[in-house]
């Protein structure tokens, strides 16, 4: 058991919480507290799901959520608030037009700071880490402020750096002046931090993980006696993740394979499901595909458990936590060459890697696969052992509170 003066207090704040397809905060989250430190959650937005990863009630999560928002009608007040609680505010006036700007290019700052700055004064925090970079300006602008002396730490994600590569990485100043680590899960994402104007001495090459235990892996036994394919995805339902792609390259791949039963399972949500669903109705594969929506981790595990193939169809993807999951269960994958993918999959040894938007090339990959299931048992071995050695959470966690205590020591390498 960690020792007071061991035991780090440690701020998260998250956009939405708890959030179903954000297993890897969950997952930070719940290993920092098994590792015996204190932990509080502060999110700009309440995740109303209907289902919910179970560790969130196993941990009590929801008790150490805050959520400050500004509540209709008392704008005075929370102004007030913010001005007392705000000593930086005087010495440096300047600070609220910086706040003030960041704010008007899109990235949350003054409303979720009103409310939040009493919780900050009020406790201490060693740490806040911040996940996704406009999360990170608000924990710099609490710094700019006075409001907090902790270390500040961001995990650069996904839309995160598409947001700050289509408008500039101005709109990130706060935090690059104010930020004392930055976290990159790829080293895709290292490039486009350092390109953004990021300190690269102040950037540490930290990937996201999984809980492996839960994808319990054992070798297949062999093909199903009448022959059918199960094949995955687990992805929301938007533009960036190519599923018209998958689709598409499931068609093809039906046609390749006449008189074999080839069943295509999407699970997730999202805003492209109608259009998807009317996609696959076009494609002849209304009785192939299946929209699952958006599952918890249990249901993720047994479906993954259950399947022979994983399909990632997306153009733009920072580091997949879904192919990590589909890796732990022993499935190969064919994924598309995009942002991180290539460091999770090793082409020809644990899946195949093709180029975005090419239902072809997916289905050629898939119809091997289909047709070897010798092969798709290799390529299962060699993906558990990927993410055995590079992204078991535990591991990644344990190094995590070693960049934290490193930080606070005044290391920040």
């Amino acid at each position: 058991m960690l020792g007071a003066l061991d035991r780090l207090k440690i701020a998260f704040v998250a956009g939405i919480f708890p959030a179903l397809s954000e297993t890897f905060i969950l997952n930070q989250i719940t290993g920092l507290i098994d590792l015996g430190h204190d932990v509080d959650i502060f999110a700009l937005e309440r995740g109303y799901a209907t289902k919910l990863h179970g560790d969130i009630t196993k941990y009590d999560l929801l008790s150490r959520t805050h959520y400050p928002a500004r509540k209709p009608g008392e704008p005075l007040g929370s102004l007030k608030s913010f001005v007392l609680h705000s000593p930086g505010l005087l010495k440096r006036p300047s600070s609220l037009l910086k706040i003030y700007r960041a704010t008007k290019k899109g990235i949350p700052g003054l409303p979720f700071l009103f409310h939040a700055v009493p919780f900050f004064r009020q406790n201490y925090y060693d740490i806040i880490h911040c996940q996704f970079g406009p999360n990170g300006n608000i924990g710099a602008e609490m710094k700019e402020l006075g409001i907090t002396t902790a270390k500040l730490v961001t995990t650069f994600h996904g839309y995160d750096i598409r947001l700050g590569l289509s408008q500039g990485g101005d709109i990130y100043a706060p935090l690059r002046e104010n930020g004392d680590l930055f976290l990159a899960i790829s080293r895709y994402n290292r490039r486009q931090i350092e390109e953004m104007g990021f300190d690269p001495a102040r950037i540490v090459d930290h990937p996201v993980g999984i809980d492996i235990e839960k994808f319990k892996y054992s070798a297949p036994a062999g093909p199903r006696t009448d022959g059918e394919i199960r094949i995955v995805t687990i992805a929301r339902l938007v533009a960036e993740k190519g599923l018209e792609h998958a689709i598409k390259a499931i068609n093809i791949l039906a046609a390749k394979n006449p008189g074999r039963e080839i069943k295509y399972e999407i699970v997730g949500e999202g805003n492209l499901r109608e259009k998807l669903q009317t996609l696959a109705a076009r494609e002849g594969l209304s009785g192939s595909v299946t929209f699952s929506g958006g599952m918890d981790q249990d249901y993720v595990s047994a479906r993954l458990a259950d399947s022979d193939i994983f399909l990632l169809s997306s153009v733009e993807e920072a580091l997949s936590v879904a192919l990590m999951e589909a890796f732990a269960s022993g499935l190969p994958a064919v994924a598309t060459k995009v942002g991180g993918v290539s460091e999770i999959v090793k082409d020809g040894e644990s899946g195949y890697l093709v180029e975005s938007g090419d239902p072809e090339a997916m289905a050629e990959k898939l119809d091997i696969l289909v047709g070897n299931p010798g092969l798709r048992r290799e390529m299962g071995m060699a993906g558990r052992k990927t993410v055995e050695e590079k992204y078991d959470i535990r591991k990644l966690n344990e190094k995590l509170v070693g960049l934290y205590r490193s930080l606070l020591a005044g290391n920040e390498s």
